[in-house]
Order: structure tokens, then C-alpha cells, then sequence
């Protein structure tokens, strides 16, 4: 809206500038002010609808375009329509920008001295205003096209990045019993047990497991360090501040996403029958809880269900770091521990985890057969693991695909406002350029003064959007995965784009200015 409005007051200026004979002569034949503010409104009012009638044809495809687009998570987005209220507030808000930037030139008194002299004091300070703005338009520009840029380069990165696991070749069945019918926790266990078994006898499996969650998403449990003692130190073990991720897992969920082990071994049969408790650590935690790289054997004293009576856990593995707080989250130290072969390391949610060698509609099919033989009213929701990746980068992806079309857009609308300044400044000096090239100067002197023109504009509306992007960067830190807001390369592309567009808005009228003819230019001097 401040790009647009800015555009249209340096337009508007510049025409009203162009018509001040036109006003001057109006006024000295009797024209009073009141009647050249009419004519002004109502031209006004003729552009306003115009605009508006055309602004709303355009949202509307754009609407249906964006809603298309969108991801289906954002809530109510199909719902959403150009109503009544967005119409009045639309009509509102461009008709006073149309009225104000339109009328205001039209209650100044004409000057009739401009009868004589085309140049004037309010001339000079008029064209000041529109270079102005013009530096204003691109300012802002810059803004949001380095924000489109880095949004880009953020989602690109976490496109790319490396989650820490196997995603292509893992199916996904993510199951919650029903509360009445599976109340006891002995029940839960006995069911999805027996779905374990049937389904490993499924050609092409390669490992099974069960988990209460899956990354990249968040997991179910979070506990703060200063909950967990070291067998053997004084408490707390893991320092002040943090928060430690940990998951319910059985015996092959290792294997199944290929998650690397770095040490010891992971869970095996034995312990899943043990009445002893066992625990695997990521490398960022047992980074942090044991920094001499002694984890294996060593025993942890977690805090849930509460920090009495609690078990002893021994450390039996270490494994590589999972992405495991979405995909543009801080990663979290995360530990794992063994659901046993007991009702109470059971609830009534599990993922089944699947690696096969190719994912498949058959082995979807499959999978439900298989539920459905032990309690067809169990709902189940089967996905590849990669599948369930993308979804979670729809929204950024829509959030950054947005931006990047009102950066454009606001790139777009700078460039027409350089352009009709700069031809504006162009016809305005018709006369002095055609003294100069009277007095010899050539073409190409011609060009270079029109280029610098435009140049400036341009150099101190870019500034000033970088200035403007820096002292945002704090914002824009929030938004961005892995990027620094104060890239370098971005700000280098941003500044290549926006010479290579401005050097072509400013090119045409620096063409017609160098085609002008001196004695057609000086002809009414």
C-alpha cells in the first residue's frame, strides 16, 4: 500500500506539474478554485473507480490462485471470498489515496507567473517530492525483496537439509485406539503387538518398529536437564536451562530409519523381556551429559512419572542427531527408551514404522487389511514418511511464494514509478537538452545525464532499503531457517536485480531524450 501510494502521488504530481499552463490559463479566465477542485475530484474519482474496478477483478483471480495453492492445514483459507466489508474497506481506503494525492495540487492558487516562466520555485520543490517518493517506492522494494529473498533461501535450506534419517523407503501408520473399547493399558500392548507381527510377515520388510511419535515432528515428551541425575553426581547432572526430547520406541526403530549407531548397540530382544530399564542417547545429549564421551554403561535417574521411587536407566547405545522439532525448529538433545514387553510402557497412540524397499499402494493396502483382521473400527491414517516431510514444509513454501509475489509486484510498481518520473524530468528538460546539443554535446552526454537521473533515485532508494532491512533483521531472524538476514549474497543479488530493472525502466526515456531534435526543442523558446 506505501509502494502504491507513493507511486501514485508522484504520478499525480508529475501530471499536475504538466498541467499547470492548463490551470494557470483556467484561473486568469475567470476559473474559480472551486471550479478547478471540482474538475480535479472528479478526474480523481473517474481513476479511483476505474482502479478499483480493475483491483477487484485481479484479487479475485489472484484469490482463487492463492487458495489453490495453499496448503490444506490453514484453517478456513477455502472459506475465503472478497465479501461485502473487504469491498467497502478497499473503497475506502483507495479513494481517499485517490482524492488526497489527486486534489491536493488542485487547491494550491495557480500560479499564473508559469504563463511566462515554466520554471518555477514550486516547480523545483514539486519535482524534489516526486524524486522523493520515487526513493521511497524503491526503499521499500528493496525491503521486501530482500525479505522475499532470504524466505527463498530459507526454504531451499530446509528443503535440503539433512534430517539424520531414511525417508523414502519408510511407510507410515499412525493408529490411536478408542478409549473405551482399549482402557486397559495390557490391552493396548496386546493389540498393537499383534499388528507388529502380522505386518513383518509383509514381503519387502525390512525392520518394524513402534514409536509414540515421529520426527521431524516434535516428539510427545519434553523434560527440562535439571530433572535428570548421573549415577555418581550431585544433582542436576545436566546443568541449569534447556529442554531434553525423549520417545518410546521399540527394539528396531534404529534400523528402520536408518538412524546411524555411533556407539554401544541399540535395544535388542533380551531387554525388551528384562525387568531392568534401558536407554539410547543422541549424540547432542550425550554430548552434553557426558562430555568425555564415556555414555555407555553409565545410568540416568529420569524424572517421569515422578521424581520418587523412579528406575535406574542404563546407557546401552548413542546414536547420530534426528531433526526432531519440525523442520524449522532448534533441534533438541533426545534420549530413548525401550517399550518393553510391559502393559506399562503402553498407551493407546503408536506409528507403526515401516522400511520396505519401495513404498507402494499395494503395501498401503496391505496395512489395512491386516488392521482391519484384528478391529476393522480402528482408524488408521498410512503415509510415506517423505510424504509426511513435504506436508510440513507446504506452509513455508506458501509463506515464501507469497512474499516472493508481493516483492515482485512491489519491484514492479518502483520501476513504473522511476520511469514515469524520469520521463517526466525528460519532457520537462526538452528545451535545455536541446541547448546542449545545440552547443555540441553529444548523444551520449545526453544519455548519461538522463541514466544519472535515474540513477541517483535509485541508488538512494536502495540504500535506504538496505538501511531499512538491517535494523528489521531481528524480525527477520524469527522467520528464517538457517539463514542469516544479513547475507551478503542476498543483499548482492537483491541489488543486481534491482540495477538490471531499474537500468531498464531508465533506458527508454533516456532513448527519447537522446532522439530529440534541437530545433524542434527550441522552436518555442
Amino acid at each position: 500500500m506505501l509502494i502504491a501510494c507513493a507511486n501514485v502521488a508522484s504520478l499525480l504530481m508529475a501530471r499536475a506539474a504538466q498541467r499547470g499552463r492548463e490551470m494557470a490559463v483556467r484561473s486568469a479566465l475567470g476559473a474559480s478554485p472551486a471550479c478547478l477542485a471540482r474538475q480535479a475530484l472528479t478526474e480523481a474519482l473517474l481513476l479511483t473507480v476505474a482502479g478499483a474496478v480493475a483491483g477487484f477483478l485481479l484479487a479475485k483471480i489472484l484469490l482463487r490462485i492463492f487458495v489453490s495453492m495453499a496448503p490444506e492445514k490453514i484453517i478456513y483459507l477455502n472459506q475465503a471470498k472478497i465479501d461485502l466489508r473487504i469491498v467497502l474497506f478497499t473503497i475506502v481506503i483507495s479513494t481517499a489515496c485517490g482524492i488526497l494525492f489527486a486534489f491536493a495540487p488542485a487547491v494550491q492558487k495557480p500560479n499564473v507567473e508559469v504563463l511566462a516562466e515554466r520554471r518555477s520555485t514550486r516547480g523545483i520543490s514539486s519535482a524534489l517530492a516526486r524524486q522523493w517518493l520515487v526513493a521511497t517506492q524503491i526503499a521499500v522494494s528493496v525491503v521486501l525483496l530482500v525479505s522475499g529473498t532470504l524466505l527463498l533461501r530459507s526454504l531451499w535450506n530446509m528443503q535440503t537439509e539433512k534430517l539424520g534419517m531414511q525417508t523414502k523407503t519408510v511407510l507410515t501408520a499412525s493408529i490411536t485406539l478408542g478409549e473405551q473399547r482399549y482402557s486397559v493399558a495390557a490391552q493396548q500392548m496386546e493389540f498393537f503387538q499383534q499388528i507388529a507381527a502380522r505386518l513383518r510377515r509383509m514381503p519387502g520388510v525390512t525392520a518394524l518398529a513402534l514409536s509414540d511419535s515421529l520426527p521431524p515432528g516434535g516428539p510427545h515428551h519434553d523434560q527440562i536437564y535439571t530433572s535428570i541425575a548421573v549415577a555418581g553426581r550431585p544433582s542436576p547432572a545436566g546443568g541449569t536451562g534447556g529442554m531434553a526430547a525423549w520417545r518410546w520406541v521399540t527394539p528396531e526403530y534404529f534400523r528402520a530409519l536408518n538412524i546411524p549407531l555411533l556407539q554401544g548397540h541399540g535395544f535388542d530382544n533380551e531387554e525388551l523381556r528384562s525387568t531392568e530399564h534401558f536407554v539410547v542417547l543422541s549424540k547432542a545429549f550425550a554430548s552434553r551429559m557426558f562430555p568425555k564421551g564415556d555414555a555407555i554403561g553409565q545410568h540416568l535417574q529420569l524424572a517421569f512419572p515422578s521424581p520418587i521411587n523412579n528406575p535406574w536407566y542404563t546407557v546401552v547405545g548413542v546414536v547420530g542427531n534426528v531433526k526432531n522439532s519440525g523442520l524449522t525448529g532448534e533441534d533438541e538433545p533426545e534420549y530413548y527408551r525401550l517399550r518393553r514387553d510391559r502393559p506399562e510402557d503402553w498407551d493407546r497412540s503408536s506409528t507403526i514404522i515401516i522400511n520396505t524397499g519401495a513404498p507402494s499402494d499395494i503395501e498401503s493396502r496391505w496395512i489395512r487389511s491386516e488392521i482391519a483382521s484384528v478391529d476393522p473400527t480402528v482408524p488408521v491414517d498410512i503415509q510415506t514418511l517423505s510424504h509426511r516431510v513435504d506436508v510440513m514444509a507446504e506452509r513455508p513454501r506458501f509463506e515464501a511464494v507469497l512474499i516472493g509475489f508481493f516483492a515482485m509486484t512491489g519491484l514492479l510498481m518502483a520501476m513504473i514509478g522511476v520511469y514515469g518520473v524520469v520521463s517526466f524530468l525528460v519532457a520537462q528538460r526538452t528545451q535545455e537538452i536541446g541547448i546542449r546539443l545545440a552547443l555540441g554535446a553529444s548523444r551520449w552526454n545526453i544519455l548519461r545525464l538522463v541514466l544519472w537521473e535515474g540513477g541517483r533515485l535509485i541508488l538512494l532508494g536502495g540504500v535506504a532499503g538496505l538501511l531499512a532491512t538491517l535494523a528489521i533483521s531481528r524480525a527477520l531472524a524469527s522467520l528464517l531457517f538457517d539463514v542469516s538476514p544479513h547475507d551478503p549474497a542476498t543483499f548482492a543479488s537483491v541489488i543486481l536485480l534491482l540495477a538490471v530493472v531499474a537500468l531498464v525502466a531508465v533506458t527508454v526515456p533516456a532513448r527519447a531524450a537522446m532522439k530529440v531534435d534541437p530545433m524542434v526543442a527550441l522552436r518555442y523558446e
